[in-house]
């Protein structure tokens, strides 16, 4: 049989001969509180364009006991091999197929996951079926252009609770029967089941009226606030129905707090699971509420564009995740009453650094992917799919007009309704409203990969006038292994012209030009004769996608008034342009730390901020000369007790700070800080140690060998929860011993046991920075055994293990050559090939920064 791995010729084949009618899904929960196996029972009624033909349905079980076409059984042991069940030459007209099998639960958060709460000891389960995994709970032709209606009936325990994408029945017996969904397709089916806590409410407007849930554990139910929730999730409703101009297409819409879950959320058709973190058990900033609210509207988005109208194959992903992640980020600005209408500067700050960092590792890719199979898209959920994607869509809707662009969306769902689309259905959409040919856009922006700079070149005068101005484009090289050449491609951007005003301290916007760049060399004659700023800033108000480089003086300005800009967006570009430099080696470790340094108390923005924190430390530990790492920890370090001391009492900055600080903790007066801020003897005013902040505290000391197993252990007894199980498991592994070590590899490597978010959590202890010797040796075992755990274990699994071990922080030669004899040796399949190289980029990159870093200091 031909595997696992359906490639999209089969998928193409098996559509032009199949439309699929409906399924009913008959499943037996009852046992799910002991695990196991549970009976399936698939009835999938079809069409077939050509009497005789072969095909066969997808379905991942440990057994099939019947399979049944048009009334006359199959051999089950014959026709089902690995993955799929074949179906030859008996298919005419109208076919009628039963499929019995065992499936399995499983504990790494694909197909029916299922999870015991650890402070009720009751079982949870919940579906996650993107990309193929609908396969592992019933039997189904899994493609997404292949759209049906979906009937599920559940017998599930006493007093459990079973949500589906149809309206929730009363059940009878414990058995649960579901009205038929619309045509979805299979990977956006789901099914949660278990004793779920809920909060009801009804979204109204304009005599419409939909049933509006919310459900977590009920060991979280005193930390959900639900209240905020429906409020955001109210506010998309209102934006999304007005712009779409089609009304919410399906009738309830639940958003289910799970746990365990590998992504942020997902969009199945009127059940949304999200993962339960975003229940906050303990104090956070207001960036983690705005994330939240982010990830809220994304799914939302989904259910019009996805749901409602999805691509004929995967290689138009991007455009479900970039539209969904676009629209979010445009909600969330626009929307009346946001609460976060700085979203762009959010945008700018996490979306757009994603992207260039993807764009510029050996895996780039044009935003329209060639996705072969299965194991291509696995992997393809990145920052292009997502990030890239949506800055482009945001540059297209400034290129054809808001309000041409929306009409034209508006036009395409009622079009595509229930349909599957491709891009040029879409693109044609928005020529009919826009009156703009997209064929040469398209072929620039979406089918050629890596990314731009742009660089101002700026001649004055005596008396500081520009005498000249113009833009410089280039187009790097392309990483080494990416496929493509280097483009330069049309840039709508603004130029903004900045002067610190005496009055206020303020950098202030004194002009601004909004323009076209194109080709190598772009004359800005309207800026000649302009006296010249203190800061010039391209791509101002960030419309377009490139890297963005400041001019000598405007960095030297920059570098003593960064934090003195007056609104958030500029800033966050300046901080992303910076960062940019470090990592492109343009920009010496100790500048940026002395940028930062100079800049970030004058940061209001709490997102920026924390983003800061990370690409701090980041910088230091792999960036940085290895002979001035320890001075410029211990300089940050400061810096981060210092900050935490004397911010607001209560406030997000504070508690950013005390993280920051926890996360370098590192003198013996430092760690006994820590220590005594755990054990009450010593506090910082308006800080509440709670649960989150204590692991983080005990997760750091575990690290440097100040807490051992004792103390561990008695941290957990405080939080004896899911969380409290994960952050124990992290402190466990970060301890500096090699036994530690060895135990938490072994717990990985040589066992499946661990479920997915625990070996997430050890992974995350085992790789500790400032252990690099401690860790040396795991980088030979690392690419002895990568290979056979990536075609053991499923693709959830084997890809935290083969990102996450990775010997990412061991930066030297060496490393690149261990790489490169394995990748040369091993012969492994495509996606695993990508993800290694994608980490070996990453030291390559490092290794480059830090003699850079190095010759800098002589």
């Amino acid at each position: 049989m031909p595997g696992t791995n359906l490639t999209r010729e089969e998928a193409q084949q098996r559509a032009k001969l199949l439309t699929v009618d409906s399924y009913e899904i008959d499943l037996d929960l009852s046992g799910a509180q002991e695990g196991g196996t549970y009976r399936s029972v698939t009835t999938v009624r079809f069409d077939v364009t050509e009497n005789g033909a072969d095909s066969f349905i997808d379905l991942v079980a440990p057994t099939v006991h019947e399979v049944t076409l048009n009334g006359d059984p199959l051999d089950a042991d014959e026709v089902f091999k690995d993955s799929r069940i074949a179906l030859p030459g008996l298919l005419e007209g109208r076919n009628v197929l039963r499929v019995v099998a065992d499936c399995a639960y499983t504990n790494t958060g694909e197909g029916l996951h299922r999870f015991v709460d650890p402070v009720d000891q009751q079982a949870y389960l919940y579906t996650q079926f993107e990309v193929p995994d609908a396969r592992r709970v019933f039997a189904s032709f899994e493609q997404p252009d292949l759209k049906a209606t979906f009937q599920f009936t559940v017998k599930a325990p006493e007093g459990w609770t079973v949500i589906s994408n149809s309206p929730t029945p009363e059940p009878k017996d414990n058995v649960w029967s579901f009205e038929p969904t619309p045509r979805i397709s299979t990977y956006i089916t789901a099914l949660i089941v278990g004793p779920y806590h809920s909060v009801h409410s009804v979204y109204e407007k304009d005599g419409q009226s939909v049933p509006l849930g919310i459900y977590c554990r009920p060991s979280l139910a005193e930390y959900l606030d639900s209240d905020a929730i429906f409020e955001v999730t109210r506010q998309g409703f209102d934006w999304f129905q007005e712009k779409f101009d089609y009304a919410y297409p399906f009738k309830k819409y639940d958003q289910l707090f799970v746990p365990e879950f590998n992504a942020g959320a997902m969009e199945n058709a009127g059940a949304v699971t999200i993962r339960d973190q975003y229940v906050f058990r303990s104090k956070v900033t207001d960036a983690a509420y705005e994330q939240r609210a982010a990830t809220i509207l994304h799914e939302l988005a989904h259910m019009w564009f996805g749901d409602l109208v999805t691509m004929e194959w995967w290689n138009d992903l991007w455009l479900n995740e970039s539209f969904a992640t676009y629209a979010e980020a445009a909600c969330q600005a626009y929307a009346p009453e946001s609460r976060w209408p700085h979203s762009w500067t959010t945008f700018a700050n996490q979306m757009k650094t994603w992207a260039y960092r993807q764009d510029q590792l050996p895996s780039t890719h044009p935003i329209m992917a060639e996705i072969r199979d299965l194991d291509d898209v696995l992997v393809n959920f990145d920052g292009i799919t997502y990030a890239k994607g949506a800055s482009v869509l945001k540059q297209l809707v400034a290129y054809v007009g808001e309000d041409e662009f929306f009409r034209g969306v508006q036009a395409y769902f009622k079009r595509h309704a229930f349909g599957n689309t491709r891009l040029s259905d879409l693109l044609g959409a928005l020529e009919e409203t826009s009156g703009r040919d997209l064929k040469t856009w398209s072929k620039q922006w979406l089918e050629t990969a890596g990314i731009n700079v742009l660089r101002p070149e700026i001649e004055t005068d005596a008396d500081g006038v520009i005498t000249s101005f113009a833009i410089r484009q280039e187009a790097p090289a392309l990483p080494t292994g990416a496929k493509g050449e280097p483009t330069l491609r049309p840039h709508r951007i603004a130029v903004g012209l900045y002067d610190l005003d005496e009055a206020s301290g303020k950098l202030v916007r004194a002009e601004r030009v909004e323009l076209d760049v194109d080709g190598e060399l772009t004359a800005v004659p309207q800026l000649s004769g302009t006296r010249r700023p203190d800061v010039v800033l391209l791509n101002d108000d960030d419309l377009s996608y490139a890297k963005v480089r400041l001019d000598e003086k405007s960095l030297a300005f920059v570098t003593e008034h960064l934090g003195d800009f007056e609104a958030s967006l500029p800033r966050a570009l300046c901080w992303a342009s910076s960062w940019d430099m470090t990592r492109d080696a343009e920009l010496a470790t100790r500048d940026y730390l002395s940028l930062v340094l100079s800049g970030i108390g004058k940061e209001s923005d709490i997102g920026v901020v924390q983003s800061l924190h990370r690409q701090v430390k980041l910088a230091i530990e792999l960036y940085a000369a290895p002979a001035a790492r320890d001075a410029l920890l211990t300089r940050w370090t400061d810096a981060t007790l210092a900050h935490l001391r004397s911010a607001e009492a209560g406030s997000d900055h504070q508690l950013a700070w005390a993280r920051a600080f926890a996360a370098t903790a590192r003198t013996p007066e430092q760690l006994d800080l820590l220590e005594a801020l755990l054990d009450g003897s010593q506090s910082v005013e308006g800080l509440a140690v709670d649960t989150e902040l204590r692991w983080a505290f005990v997760e750091r000391l575990a690290a440097v060998g100040r807490f051992d197993e004792t103390e561990i252990a008695g941290e957990y007894e405080r939080d004896r929860t899911a969380a409290g199980e994960r952050h124990a498991a992290t402190a466990r592994a970060a301890r500096p011993t090699p036994e530690a070590k060895a135990e938490a590899w072994s717990s990985v490597i040589d066992s499946d046991k661990l479920p997915n978010a625990l070996q997430e959590a050890v992974i995350g202890g085992f790789v500790q920075t400032d252990q690099r010797e401690l860790l040396a040796p795991y980088a030979d075992r690392f690419f002895e055994v990568v290979k056979d755990i990536w075609d053991a274990r499923s693709h959830e699994i084997a890809q935290q293990i083969a990102v996450g071990l990775y010997p990412t922080i061991q930066v030297s030669d060496e490393t690149l050559r261990k790489t490169d004899t394995w990748l040369s040796a091993a012969e492994p399949n495509a996606a695993l090939r990508r993800l290694v190289s994608e980490s070996r980029a990453g030291v390559e990159r490092a290794l480059k920064a830090q003699s850079a870093d190095a010759a800098a200091e002589q």
